[in-house]
Order: C-alpha cells, then structure tokens, then sequence
C-alpha cells in the first residue's frame, strides 16, 4: 500500500470528548476506531462514505466529518489500490487505551488502591491548569478539593501520561492510598468527589438508547459502541463500599456485554464483505 508521508505530529492525538454520542463526528470517530485496524489500518473513501450511509449519514454530511477527522490528526489521507485513508500511528496509543477502557470496564473492589494527585500550577499557566482538570475529569477521577484529585490506582500510568503531555509532570506528587478514611460515610463522600447523579443520568439513559437500535447488526454495534464508549471513560468503576445500595453501572455494564456479544460478528461480516467487494472492483 502507497501511502502519503505525514508530517511532524506536535503532540498526541487525543480522544474527541466533545463529540455528541449519535452526532455525525461521533459515529465516524466510533466507526473507525472500531474497523480501521482489523481492516489492515486502510480504508478506501468509498468505502468508508458507503459504512457512514449505512449509519444514516448523508455522502456529503459523511465527507465534511471525515475531513476533520482528518484535520483532528485520526486519519491521513493515503492511496491504496484506491483514493482512501490510513489510521494515523500516532493515534494508536489513544486507541488502545480506549480499548482497555470500553472493552474491560474495569470495577475497582474494596482491597484495591487509589492513586492521589496533587498539583501547584502558578497563575501565569492557568490554561494549562484547565486543561489538566479536563483530562483528569476525563479519565473518571474526582475533586477532594481544587489543587487534590483522586483517581483508581490502576489509572496512574494514564494520570502520569498526562503530566507529561502537558509538560508539568515536575509540577505534580502522585501518591498511592488505600481505602479513604473520611468523616462521612464513603458513599456520602464519593457523591461529594465525583457526580454521581449525572452519572447516574448518563447511565439510564443509556439504557433507555437500547431500545432505539436500529434493526441491521452492523448500524446497531456501531450505534450501540458510539453510546457505550463515554461511560467507561467518565465513570471511575467505584468500588461497592463507595455506591450507593442501587447503582445502575452495573446494568449497563451486563446489557453492553450481551449486546456486542450478540452483534460485533454480524456487524464486522457486513464490514468485510464491503471492503472486499472495493477491493475486487479496482483489481
């Protein structure tokens, strides 16, 4: 595969969190983080405009998304047996964080650690003081007050990834805790560092998007991946000591694991199959 040269990358592409689940930038970003690398990390244009129709975005719509993704830094435009794009390298390692996070939502229990960050960033780069409560609310990690976040100790490496993204890694003290000794109750305390009543929000209403699913296997995974993939990243996977008694994650977790079970084989077959008809045609 003849593919262009891409240029110099300033820094690491980054996940689109201000995409609106069921939006077109939403679904074409869900849509090729899901195929392009089981494709061979290529895709023709034509193709990639077919799977966006199959998800109800219009040609013209689909091609206005997928020049910013391009202009996002996810894809290059590069030609293969045909005009097409390949997956940015440097979007690789957002991917396969993503994959750990929406794949194996992972559910802290009591016995495991905490990871606390404490950070000092003068006044003079606020900006960059922002953007690290950005990313760390991002990532699920909560507020014990404004310069002291708290995040699973199994989130560490991404809380130290981070840092070094935004070059202030000599700015902040990480340290490893275990269970937080408060003096309210820890649910009481949990509902005061994260905000448990619009995640709960955000769970039943992904919940009730289940019944909208479109009837075709492929338009439902991706739909059903593009609802699902904020919730892992949002949602720390407290443990039970720290929920309340009727904490409805753990039922979005069990219905997102029987529903792409029962659809990601149909769904990547519909995938494939278009792809090898493209291939064929320009043989």
């Amino acid at each position: 595969m003849r593919a262009e040269t891409a240029g110099p990358t300033a820094r690491p592409v980054l996940d689109d969190i201000d995409a609106r689940p069921g939006s077109t930038a939403s679904l074409l970003r869900t849509l090729v983080g899901v195929y392009l690398r089981p494709l061979g990390g290529w895709i023709s244009a034509a193709d990639l405009v077919a799977l966006a129709g199959d998800l109800g975005i219009p040609a013209a719509q689909a091609r206005t998304g997928i020049t910013r993704l391009k202009q996002k830094g996810l894809l290059i435009a590069a030609r293969g047996q045909a005009i097409g794009y390949r997956l940015n390298p440097d979007a690789l390692p957002m991917l396969e964080r993503g994959d750990r996070r929406i794949f194996a939502m992972r559910q802290m229990t009591d016995a495991d650690t905490w990871c606390l960050i404490s950070f000092s960033i003068p006044e003079s780069a606020r900006s960059v003081r922002h953007q690290l409560r950005r990313r760390l609310q991002w990532i699920g990690a909560g507020v014990v007050s404004p310069a002291l976040w708290i995040c699973p100790g199994h989130l560490q490496g991404e809380v130290e990834g981070i840092l070094d993204e935004l070059g202030i890694r000599a700015g902040a003290t990480l340290f490893q805790a275990s269970t937080p000794v408060t003096a309210a109750t820890l649910p009481e305390t949990a509902a005061l560092w994260w905000d448990l009543e619009t995640l709960r929000t955000e769970h039943l209403a992904f919940q009730r998007s289940l019944a909208a699913l479109p009837p075709e296997p492929f338009a439902a995974y991706v739909h059903l991946m593009d609802r699902w993939r904020v919730l892992p990243y949002v949602d720390p996977g407290l443990p039970p000591s720290m929920l309340p008694a009727v904490w409805p994650g753990r039922r979005s977790i069990a219905e997102f694991e029987r529903l792409s079970g029962t659809l990601r084989d149909a769904a990547w077959q519909h995938v494939r199959g278009l792809a090898s008809r493209e291939t064929s045609a320009t043989l």
